[in-house]
């Protein structure tokens, strides 16, 4: 009885490791993940076969035997993908895009106004992953880029000169743009790439609603000219003790509105997956659309709950928001799941004043400037420093106090500090002068100022802007601004005396990061 038990579960674990699951294929494709010794992409006699990597169609997951061989189920339109272990990398190619991928379209995409993926053909007999061995410190920062969303070359070049100069020369080892790279044209998404490949280093993408191929029929069809040019739009890698799983979470309806969702294949290759992952591995979902939006969230929730180390990552909502996901969203692990609604490149969609540079200020409905995130990972641990696109690494607030004070007028004067990536874990604290008392202050929702202030300036935008052949020299119109969920209030001291004083403010973040800023005002009789 015992032998038969050993035997039935050989017999079941067999079928797990070649991928059997009860999606329905047409075929099946087999290939080596080998050790490309000489970097040319090819497997040659003397470059052998690495064991244990997983590689997946989409759904099922199969770790490589001590060949370095695999094989997997596949339908007419499949991705196939390794995903990158620790210590290797993939080939990149001239747009610093890894190459961990085959996509077997034997009859290419179907024919839409911006152009799909070209017929793969036959497929291959071996379809083999060459994978280059790069060691791997397990403290390391990674860059991700919230919705760069050109919806024309001159926005692209806002991108290029607002942001992508700025990182040239950085120390990260990979970045991320998370959707809505373009605004409705596909066709600008190698603009974007190229212009992203300047910083030289390997570069992902996530789709987003706004990447869109708008003519396709099914929602399947909607991500063919993101295929062309970046491949999958699910894809997992490990860097570190980081395991990073990306999904596109924008599913089209019949009607042709979009709705943040899960498919039945996106939560059963996480599942299948995570079987191959340890529990100490810090586990980064990547998406567009927060997590805590979609539809049937519970299902990928499940699946995490038993997991110590998560985090994921969203942008689309133009703000930078730190959610701490709980029992009230759906959660059901034992602390809080944390999620960021990462700062957007493009800030409210390149809107606002024009600077002496050209750019437009963009600064985000919540009154944070436009920029990105950089991310160090260390072991199964991170944290979060937001940056401002072309501002110093300290710019990290903005005080809001009248320049000038009536005496009369202190006890009743408010200070307001918009902390930019600040959250509900956020300490900020106020004193003035040197020998001023520091002093709590409060969190409140409210509007910015000065994001209100800018958005009263769209009369003269729009005069500019009515009638498409009038070229705009000022700026574009800004959307109303939002509550902010990272402002502060407290008031000033009332013994001050007359003449000049100066506001500082600390900020303690959930990581422990502390900033401080300056505000000087004057006091008269």
């Amino acid at each position: 009885m015992k032998t038969y038990q050993k035997k039935l579960k050989a017999f079941i674990t067999f079928l797990f490791l070649i991928g059997i699951s009860s999606f329905s294929y047409a075929q099946t494709a087999s290939g080596i993940v080998f050790h490309d010794i000489n970097e040319n992409g090819v497997k040659e006699n003397n470059e052998k076969g690495i064991a244990g990597v997983c590689v997946s169609n989409g759904v099922d997951v199969v770790q490589t035997n001590s060949k370095g061989k695999w094989k997997l189920p596949i339908t007419d339109d499949t991705g196939l993908f390794v995903i990158k272990p620790k210590d290797y990398m993939v080939p990149l190619n001239k747009s610093m895009l890894p190459q961990y991928y085959y996509l077997h379209k034997p009859n290419g995409s179907p024919k839409l106004k911006a152009n799909g993926v070209e017929p793969t053909g036959k497929l291959p007999k071996s379809i083999n992953f060459p994978l280059v061995y790069k060691p791997e410190p397990d403290k390391f920062s990674a860059l991700f880029l919230g919705d760069t969303q050109a919806s024309s070359p001159d926005e692209v070049n806002y991108l290029n000169h607002d942001i992508v100069e700025d990182l040239i020369g950085t120390d990260a080892k990979f970045g991320v743009t998370l959707g809505d790279m373009v605004g409705h044209d596909p066709e600008l998404l190698k603009e974007i790439s190229e212009g992203i490949a300047q910083i030289e280093i390997p570069w992902y993408y996530i789709f987003g609603n706004h990447d869109n191929n708008s003519d396709a029929k099914k929602n399947k069809y909607r991500d063919e000219t993101f295929e062309r040019y970046f491949g999958l739009s699910n894809y997992a890698f490990e860097f570190g003790q980081v395991v990073f799983i990306s999904f596109n979470n924008v599913y089209y309806g019949s009607s042709g509105n979009y709705k943040p969702y899960f498919l039945t294949e996106q939560v059963q290759f996480l599942k299948n997956y995570l079987n191959f992952v340890s529990d100490d591995k810090l586990i980064v979902l990547i998406m567009h659309i927060p997590i805590f939006t979609c539809e049937n969230k519970e299902q990928i929730f499940d699946i995490l709950k038993d997991r110590a180390h998560t985090f994921s990552i969203s942008a689309h909502v133009h703000e930078q928001i730190n959610v701490f996901v709980d029992q009230k969203h759906g959660w059901k692990g034992k602390e809080p799941h944390h999620h960021l609604i990462n700062v957007t490149t493009c800030g409210s969609w390149w809107c606002g004043q024009i600077d002496e540079l050209g750019i437009p200020h963009a600064t985000m409905n919540d009154g944070a400037p436009n920029g990105y995130s950089i991310i160090t990972f260390d072991g199964n641990k991170y944290k979060v420093k937001f940056k401002a696109a072309r501002r110093p690494d300290n710019y990290q607030m903005n005080i809001y106090a009248p320049d000038k004070i009536n005496i009369a007028s202190i006890d009743t004067t408010k200070v307001l500090v918009n902390v930019f990536a600040g959250s509900e874990k956020s300490i900020v604290q106020m004193k003035v002068g040197k020998h001023g008392k520091w002093n709590l202050l409060k969190r409140v929702d409210v509007i910015d100022p000065e994001c209100l202030r800018m958005y009263n300036l769209t009369p003269i935008f729009k005069h500019k802007f009515n009638g498409a052949e009038i070229e705009n020299t000022l700026g574009w119109p800004m959307d109303h601004p939002n509550i902010s969920k990272h402002i502060w209030e407290g008031k000033l001291e009332g013994n001050l005396k007359p003449g000049t004083h100066t506001i500082k403010v600390k900020t303690t973040d959930m990581y422990g990061q502390i900033y401080e800023d300056n505000r000087i005002i004057y006091i008269y009789e």
